[in-house]
């Protein structure tokens, strides 16, 4: 059983799908599977990840047939063997040190979830902008005023936590991770922000 599971939702992301999946192949940490989430793509997704599939053993493909990917990422979570939740997006990418990071202070302290900083890119390159570290814990008042952690692709849970939660509200499309953030936090559950890019 690895470590670590990364959920990833497809749809329609030919063009950015081997970049990012490679971003986790270079990974410093290589306990890992990965669930890639078809969501009824209509370009060449499903054969990359058919392909991917084929190539490495870690990394796995369902199917959830244009479901969204709140339904997509609580799938991914079902199927999951580790015991970290982490999620990626299909164009975004991760710094190579992001697993061993997470595993460090999963490790060293007793929290629920953990995020880091984040970088923003219009092109390739340089970055525009960085996310910034809250001075204070995560409570539901700071997530009603802002996100710091500002995508799924930045949060990592215990996968017990995550199912205590309910999982993502498949209702909603836009700003589903915030909704989720804060019934997680106001649960009692702690996270934890890393002053590291991620």
């Amino acid at each position: 059983m690895p470590e670590f599971t990364i959920i990833m939702p497809c749809f329609n992301a030919a063009k950015t799908l081997n970049e990012s999946i490679g971003s986790l192949l270079s990974q410093s940490i290589r306990d890992w599977e990965l669930i890639c989430i078809d969501d009824g793509s209509t370009d060449e997704t499903p054969k990359i990840l058919k392909g991917w599939e084929a190539a490495d053993k870690r990394i796995k493909m369902l199917r959830n047939q244009g479901k969204g990917p709140s339904a997509a990422r609580n799938m991914g979570a079902h199927y999951a063997t580790g015991n970290i939740l982490c999620f990626c997006d299909a164009d975004d990418l991760w710094v190579p040190k992001k697993l061993e990071f997470l595993h460090r202070e999963f490790k060293a302290e007793r929290v629920d979830g953990l995020f880091g900083r984040v970088a923003f890119f219009r092109k390739r390159g340089k970055a525009d902008t960085h996310s910034r570290m809250p001075s204070a814990p995560l409570s539901v008042p700071l997530l009603m005023g802002e996100n710091p952690v500002c995508t799924t692709s930045n949060i990592s849970i215990r996968r017990k936590i995550f199912l205590q939660s309910g999982g993502f509200d498949v209702n909603l499309v836009h700003n589903e991770d915030l909704e989720w953030l804060i019934r997680l936090v106001g649960s009692g559950a702690t996270l934890k922000g890393l002053d590291e890019l991620h």
